[in-house]
């Protein structure tokens, strides 16, 4: 098992939650914000709005160019992910999958990997990955998309992955009204989540 390199999860945990709606004060916000507020004083959490962040499509020059020009909303980015044990994705439901802004969020992964000397890959190994959405559709499997996306993420990434927060909601503040996913918010991040893996990957034995 991959262990969290010099890191004591019970004391030394900070959450980035990153928000991937394009409105304020959405519905999925209001679910992580529920799900925030059970967590022990003492743990950093720190919030941002993708909307208010706003960052350009993704250019992959990987194979073009060894540097590129940082934008000082990209370097803000990275350095809020790179400082968090914990990463929240909040993304409502949009087209059966991540929204634009999450995606693009997502996709500076690929950048960050070969910032020279920024170790991404090896840095967020052994973090946790989680994810909140809400969405009109009572039925979850509608949303395997997103799941699929996140949980694939992490493990490539060689994170883990605490699983997805539903809500159902369309109007603003109808999340509150969904009684079940107010009470799941209030434990969602208790407990140890495991080590993502692809869906082709066995099971580690002794599990």
């Amino acid at each position: 098992m991959l262990a969290d390199p010099g890191r004591d999860r019970a004391t030394d945990r900070s959450f980035l939650f990153v928000l991937g709606s394009s409105r304020a004060d959405g519905n999925t916000e209001m679910l992580a914000r529920a799900a925030a507020e059970q967590l022990p004083a003492e743990i950093p959490r720190r919030w941002v709005d993708l909307a208010a962040l706003p960052l350009p499509d993704f250019e992959d020059g990987r194979h073009e160019s060894p540097s590129r020009t940082v934008d000082e909303n990209e370097e803000l980015l990275r350095r809020a992910t790179l400082e968090a044990t914990d990463i929240v994705i909040a993304s409502p439901l949009y087209w059966y999958s991540l929204s634009a802004h999450t995606k693009r969020y997502l996709d500076y992964w690929s950048g960050w990997l070969t910032v020279p000397g920024s170790d991404f890959k090896q840095r967020m190994a052994g973090r946790t990955l989680w994810g909140v959405t809400v969405m009109a559709d009572r039925d979850e499997v509608v949303a395997d998309g997103l799941v699929t996306s996140l949980n694939n993420s992490a493990a490539y990434m060689r994170m883990r992955f605490g699983g997805v927060l539903f809500g159902n909601g369309s109007r603003p503040g109808q999340v509150k009204n969904d009684e079940r996913a107010m009470v799941r918010a209030k434990t969602f991040f208790h407990g140890e989540a495991p080590l993502a893996r692809f869906p082709f990957e066995e099971e580690p034995a002794g599990r």
